[in-house]
């Protein structure tokens, strides 16, 4: 099924903490592109919180570059990012690709050396794997429960589940 070429993780974690400088090292990975909300933050969170910032911190220790690429507005993640200054793209449009690109060019990535992180199959791994990146997803820090959201997490079930068929759960 085409679906499944850009749906199917290429892993799950169960948060981003548990992607460590040695897994990405495992696979190659030097750059990291991360989705902010709900990913890294619940959307309350205006700034990264301490313990999202010692994450970073041994992430750019270990020689992991790091950038954002969000959905959601300028004004959100230029806030989000003001202190870390990292390459953060707001508006990414995805699961379009044209963002991401961007922020890999930006930071002198390449497809075989980067990866992002998420927490939607439908926006965050689509437009991994269609950059050709390797897609990290975790849950959902505090999941929105609207009609729509509700909706798309009911899409991503069969993928989940076949994720979950093939892969050890980290």
């Amino acid at each position: 099924m085409i679906f499944e070429k850009y749906l199917v993780p290429d892993r799950i974690c169960n948060c981003y903490r548990d992607v460590t400088p040695k897994l990405l090292a495992s696979l190659g990975v030097r750059y990291l592109l991360c989705d902010i909300d709900n990913t890294l933050v619940t959307y309350d969170d205006p700034m990264p919180t301490e313990q999202l910032s010692q994450w970073l911190f041994i992430l750019y220790k270990s020689g992991i570059t790091v950038g954002f690429v969000s959905n959601n507005d300028k004004e959100r993640v230029d806030g989000f990012n003001k202190e870390l200054e990292y390459v953060a793209y707001a508006k990414a449009g995805k699961p379009f690709t044209k963002k991401l690109k961007q922020a890999m060019a930006d930071m002198g990535a390449e497809p075989h050396n980067t990866a992002f992180l998420g927490d939607q199959l439908l926006t965050d791994a689509a437009a991994a794997k269609s950059a050709g990146l390797y897609s990290i997803i975790v849950p959902p820090i505090k999941d929105k429960r609207t009609l729509f959201v509700r909706f798309k997490r009911l899409l991503e079930i069969p993928y989940i589940r076949k994720y979950r068929k093939t892969h050890p759960v980290f």
